[in-house]
């Protein structure tokens, strides 16, 4: 059974930091692409945030450019978002998603991923 579940979310201050957990089972993790997105309130599901294949290619959205970062640990299956300087229009509900892609692609669309996680709430308010 494949799981993707996702963990870090809170209640942040703006200006403030948080690190996203995407612990995966059931998938060979080394050979999926982890992307991360998020759904604001009244919002539709945005397109990938940021993107980490598995040959190493990573990508991020202009909008969190310089602010967000991808990681993964292929020994620990876990894929990372971190997220610096928050502001209000970061607050979403955050989701991490798998695919496995031919090599040098990726995909921006959610469609295009095979697993996806419940998502976790991230909040950034004073």
């Amino acid at each position: 059974q494949v799981q993707l579940v996702e963990s870090g979310g809170d209640l942040v201050q703006p200006g403030g930091s948080l690190r996203l957990s995407c612990a995966t089972s059931g998938i060979s993790f080394r050979h999926y692409a982890i992307g991360w997105f998020r759904q604001a309130p009244g919002k539709e599901r945005e397109g990938a945030l940021c993107i980490s294949t598995a040959d190493d290619i990573t990508y991020i959205a202009d909008s969190v450019k310089g602010r967000f970062t991808i990681s993964r640990d292929n020994a620990k299956n876990i894929a990372y978002l971190q997220m610096n300087n928050l502001k209000p229009e970061d607050t979403a509900v955050y989701y991490c998603a798998a695919g496995v892609f031919y090599r040098g692609n990726y995909y921006l669309n959610w469609d295009e991923y095979h697993y996806w996680g419940q998502g976790t709430q991230v909040t950034v308010s004073s």
